[in-house]
């Protein structure tokens, strides 16, 4: 079990703010940390690994990492953390990179196996592709075997389609070690494929915290869709007025009213909502 109990005082998107969390975290869950931009759960992650300060006591298991006497070092923790910016050695091939963590072989060549990286394995990470450095990050934080793997939107750079086959890996990886995974995550397809339980942060206070159904999951009662998108363009064909929406992947049109379009700035975040009686896939 993780105990958190912290609380540090942050500049958010809207000031100063108080990042103020206390929860419990299952030993071998999967939990995605969720939230607008500012909200806290960078800041959240950080500290849990050691790299920023707070107040408050943090447990695992039986073993106290903060609390008013002692903070741990991170190297103290038994963490493996995987940066969005993938943090290898440039100078070190790719097996170095692991055998750096850890002098073991055999778990170097098995993550590697794993991964699909065997062949991969004296090559230099600059000649490497994005979704394949972002495999060697993450076969390096689980070069220390570790109890908590803590991920902050580890695949946002990637493609869909990379993107899809790194997040099995990811999943496959976590249950095959066992350890307690805590991922940083602004995409609801990738939170409701990999994490058991989904925490919400608002202005550093949790908000949410349940199951991706019960917490991603809008449709029941309304029978509606609401997807939220960026505005990139508005139209005018005749007396209609389109708008043009950026949502994942896609662009779509939307028909809107005169007055809409008046009141709509291009850039902004939008949401697309429509009744849906009989949906059809495709």
């Amino acid at each position: 079990m993780i105990t958190i109990d912290i609380n540090k005082k942050l500049h958010g998107s809207s000031g100063i703010m108080d990042l103020a969390v206390d929860l419990e975290i299952r030993e071998g869950d999967f939990v995605a940390l969720a939230g607008q931009s500012g909200s806290g759960k960078t800041t959240l992650l950080r500290i849990l690994a050691g790299f920023e300060e707070a107040k408050g006591t943090i447990k695992v298991a039986d073993k106290v990492w903060q609390d008013a006497k002692i903070s741990l070092k991170p190297q103290s923790r038994g963490i493996g953390f995987v940066f969005q910016d993938y943090a290898l050695f440039p100078n070190m091939t790719i097996e170095e990179n692991l055998l750096f963590v850890a002098k073991d072989k055999a778990l170097a060549s098995h993550l590697l196996e794993v991964t699909g990286l065997w062949s991969l394995k004296n090559r230099m990470p600059n000649t490497l592709s994005g979704g394949q450095q972002q495999r060697v990050s993450l076969c390096r934080a689980l070069m220390s075997r570790p109890k908590v793997l803590l991920m902050d939107e580890p695949l946002s750079a990637l493609d869909p389609q990379m993107r899809t086959k790194l997040q099995y890996e990811i999943l496959t990886l976590h249950k095959e070690f066992g350890t307690t995974s805590i991922m940083v995550s602004h995409d609801p397809s990738e939170i409701y494929r990999l994490a058991g339980r989904v925490i919400v942060l608002n202005q550093g206070h949790i908000i949410k915290d349940g199951t991706p159904k019960e917490v991603l999951l809008q449709t029941s009662g309304s029978q509606k869709f609401t997807f939220e998108g960026e505005l990139l363009d508005l139209l005018q064909a005749g007396v209609v007025n389109i708008a043009v929406v950026s949502i994942g992947q896609q662009l779509v049109e939307v028909v809107i009213t005169g007055s809409q379009a008046k009141s709509l700035i291009l850039g902004q975040r939008v949401r697309v909502s429509t009744k849906a009686f009989a949906p059809t896939l495709i």
